[in-house]
């Protein structure tokens, strides 16, 4: 267990002239607060934040740092507020520990919209103060160390948001150290079978790694020191979730993985650094397109180094990084490196430019109101971005793995990617959604005349991008929706035998608008248009009912709404009584499976399943969704399209339609075919109660003798 004169030894072995009272003082402060308090594992409480205080102080971090890993908990575990903090220890540490506190203090409805919403508050913190994530980080990393006290459902939740969340952070950050620890521990959890499997392989071949380390180390000291190349040397294994991450990308097992050796030479200057490059490869051959520069071109988290991979006499490939102590402090500690804090003054994202991308972030959340999308937004912004690609003027810019010369125009200037017509990637033209390569040379084709298409959505993978074009989508929308809106307002009218001067007239309309809730007629229309409102209850505000005059429903009119599904709808709209509602053709949702309402214009409400791929870029928009529920009567039947795939025997046929009717459900289409290799396809259309109704039949389906593979389709 680590003791506070730890703490207080590191602390003072880079700070000499910290406050040491104060440090005393918020260890006191901690111990007293937290009394009486166990982990998990049963040990005292006050043993995690002495941890914390510990990591945070390996880093060299500032003493307000150090003291707020002391009390960052205070205020969410135990009676302590903000003020008694500021009282104490001063308005700084008060404020680290109430944005860590505020991270975690709410309650939502779904573990998603939780998780969504508590990252949009840490984002918020970070940008407010770099070192409130510093803080969660090292708190983060303590828990994963302590996992194993846990119920196997808490760690496998825990070590997921890990991966996805702080390690990809930490990565961000440029704090590699923390990030290998953070996915290393996660992959024990989440796969704790390859992983084990992974360590017992590697350590089968420790002894002839620790050999050719040696070896290998041995002939650089000897070849650099040559050339007049001070260096330091380390030979080491890399971390497991790299080599893991290998085995599954390329399918292989580890007896394949020959470059899973690292070696770091450490230089005094960036001279050194690519006079030691030249050197390894007049001893070794390169490997083809592994030499990599991120010292000329960093990456974004502000990683400097040279990579290269080259093969030894024996046959084993290996990778070596060549940098500065300098770039290696920050390589392994990031931000925490980088960062100087003078007099405990809180610096904030936007005052430095390796973290500007905070702020960006920041500005396109306020476009995004469900948490969520704002979750996978953030999650894109966060994994490497490893492809570089130039303008025609070499002007260099990253990407993350996946853009497009859509995403390249967006990164130029907004106006450019709105009109972005083509593209040419190293001089030839490309459809726009090519995803594009390290080193390519993109050169922007643009039209006045040219405006984004909805389908941009579907393949740009920036923020930045998909921001933008959501942005214009929807200004661009809204004026059609006027129109449409105004339009139907009319027809309505004159089906009830209103005039349309009723819309311009005097204040009574104005009071109408407002007692439903919209600051202007524009903004009424296109509710109308979405269908979020019906004619009938602005109509109600301005003429007495007595004087309505209903109108009658023609034949076709019922025709249509029985063809589109709006008769007896077994969904309802929450909020709204008479607005149109259909069943998407495309995903057929049935009754008991999670559904989302999409607002069309002018046709009411589209119903899909939350697994419906056309979801996603249907509600690029957040104001076309709206909450939709089951309703109606249970008797209602859905119809459902099943593709079985079987050997082709004698009466698997009749066993499939046996076991449906055996369910109660009505087969209402059938076919059959068979293909070489004794292989049959069959594909029923079936009448289901309900999602259980469904999952019995499939269930059973799959129990017969002779069927491989039982699948809903869609459309």
């Amino acid at each position: 267990m680590i003791r506070f004169e730890d703490i207080q030894e590191q602390v003072l072995s880079y700070m000499p002239d910290a406050d040491m009272e104060l440090l005393r003082r918020a260890y006191v402060f901690s111990a007293m607060e937290h009394r009486g308090q166990v982990r998990s594992s049963g040990e005292p409480y006050l043993t995690h934040p002495l941890e914390v205080a510990q990591i945070l102080a390996e880093l060299r971090l500032d003493l307000t740092c150090v003291i707020a890993g002391l009390l960052h908990d205070v205020i969410e575990d135990t009676l302590t507020t903000r003020e008694v903090l500021e009282e104490y220890f001063g308005k700084d540490i008060a404020h680290l520990v109430e944005g860590l506190s505020k991270i975690s203090r709410i309650a939502f409805t779904s573990r998603e919209e939780a998780q969504a919403e508590n990252f949009r508050k840490m984002m918020l913190a970070m940008v407010d103060d770099i070192r409130v994530i510093l803080v969660k980080l090292a708190d983060r990393l303590h828990n994963m160390r302590t996992l194993e006290h846990l119920s196997p459902r808490q760690q496998q939740r825990i070590a997921r948001e890990t991966m996805e969340i702080y390690a990809p952070i930490a990565n961000r950050l440029g704090m590699g150290k923390i990030k290998s620890e953070l996915e290393d521990i996660s992959l024990a959890y989440l796969d704790p079978e390859g992983y084990a499997s992974l360590v017992s392989a590697l350590e089968e071949r420790r002894k002839i790694s620790d050999d050719f380390i040696t070896e290998i180390r041995t002939t650089l000291e000897t070849k650099l020191q040559e050339q007049g190349i001070r260096c330091d040397i380390t030979g080491r294994v890399k971390h497991l979730y790299s080599i893991y991450k290998k085995l599954r990308v390329q399918g292989i097992d580890v007896g394949q993985v020959y470059d899973y050796l690292a070696f770091r030479i450490l230089t005094p200057t960036v001279k050194d650094c690519y006079a030691a490059l030249g050197t390894i490869h007049s001893i070794w051959r390169p490997v083809p397109g592994r030499i990599k520069d991120f010292i000329a071109m960093p990456k974004p988290n502000m990683y400097q180094s040279l990579h290269t991979s080259v093969m030894s006499e024996k046959g084993q490939p290996f990778e070596v990084q060549i940098r500065t102590p300098e770039m290696h402090g920050i390589a392994e500690e990031g931000i925490a490196a980088h960062w100087k804090y003078k007099e405990g003054k809180k610096v904030k994202a936007g005052e430095d430019p390796n973290i500007q991308w905070l702020r960006q972030i920041m500005e396109w959340q306020q476009e995004l109101r469900d948490p969520r999308d704002f979750l996978k937004m953030v999650k894109v912004e966060l994994y490497p971005e490893e492809v570089y690609a130039f303008t025609p003027q070499g002007q260099v810019k990253s990407f993350p793995r996946g853009a497009t010369p859509v995403d390249f125009a967006y990164s130029i200037h907004s106006e450019v990617g709105h009109h972005c017509l083509g593209a040419r990637v190293n001089g030839k033209l490309v459809p726009l959604k090519t995803p594009l390569h390290n080193g390519d040379i993109v050169e922007i084709l643009t039209n006045p005349a040219h405006r984004p298409s909805q389908d941009w959505l579907s393949f740009v993978v920036t923020s930045r991008a998909r921001s933008k074009i959501r942005q214009w989508l929807n200004t661009d929308r809204r004026s059609s929706s006027i129109q449409l809106g105004k339009s139907l307002v009319e027809r309505e009218l004159k089906r009830f035998h209103i005039s349309a001067k009723i819309l311009h007239g005097d204040g009574k309309l104005t009071e109408a608008l407002n007692s439903l809730g919209f600051p202007s007629l524009d903004d009424y229309y296109a509710a109308v248009a979405y269908g979020k409102v019906s004619v009938k209850q602005l109509v109600g505000h301005l003429v007495p009912e007595t004087d309505w005059k209903e109108p009658t429903e023609s034949k076709i009119t019922t025709v249509v709404k029985k063809a589109l599904g709006l008769s007896g709808a077994a969904v309802k709209v929450r909020g709204l009584d008479d607005v149109m509602v259909y069943l998407a053709k495309c995903c057929g949702p049935i009754r008991g499976e999670p559904i989302v309402g999409y607002i069309t214009r002018g046709k009411g409400v589209s119903v899909h399943s939350q697994r419906c791929p056309n979801v996603e870029r249907l509600l690029y928009d957040p104001e076309r969704k709206i909450e939709v529920a089951w309703a109606g009567s249970k008797e209602t039947k859905f119809q459902v399209r099943l593709n079985i795939t079987s050997e082709d025997r004698q009466g698997v046929l009749a066993r499939v339609t046996s076991a449906i009717a055996d369910e109660k459900s009505n087969i209402s289409d059938v076919s059959a075919k068979t293909f070489e290799g004794k292989q049959g396809q069959i594909i029923l259309t079936l009448d289901i109660s309900d999602l259980d109704h469904l999952e019995r039949i499939v269930k059973r389906l799959r129990g017969i003798q002779g069927v491989h593979q039982v699948e809903r389709q869609s459309g």
